[in-house]
């Protein structure tokens, strides 16, 4: 009998949250299942504060096309989608800190230009 998308894709995700949690379990890590295709990992960080990490499990089923069905989630152009993404906030990251070094500069000459005139007007 075949399987229904919803069936499949909670296959799909039972199958990587088992994979998720056996591999945490086999490192020693406490694994708690805190909501459906979702495990907390409690964790003590650097300062010996208590934390913990989430991690969730989705299958995606990509975009609506407008015939009742979907176009399927493509991870690779997701993959270089984010990374442009990344790519353009450093470089207008990098622009504001060049921006903003230029302006520091910019400041600082005028503060010593400006004790500079003060002080010739004080001889």
């Amino acid at each position: 009998m075949a399987m229904n998308r919803t069936a499949i894709e909670k296959e799909i995700r039972d199958r990587f949250l088992s994979l998720v949690s056996n591999l945490l379990v086999g490192a020693g890590e406490d694994v708690l299942a805190v909501g459906p295709n979702e495990y907390a990992i409690p964790c003590v960080d650097a300062e010996g504060n208590e934390s913990c990490a989430i991690i969730k499990v989705s299958v995606p089923r990509g975009t609506r096309n407008g015939d009742g069905g979907y176009d399927a989630y493509d991870p690779y152009e997701a993959a270089e989608s984010y990374k442009l993404d990344v790519a353009e906030k450093a470089e207008k990251k990098k622009a504001a800190e060049e921006k903003k070094a230029a302006k520091i500069a910019a400041d600082a000459k005028r503060r010593a230009e400006k004790a500079a005139a003060k002080e010739k007007e004080g001889e």
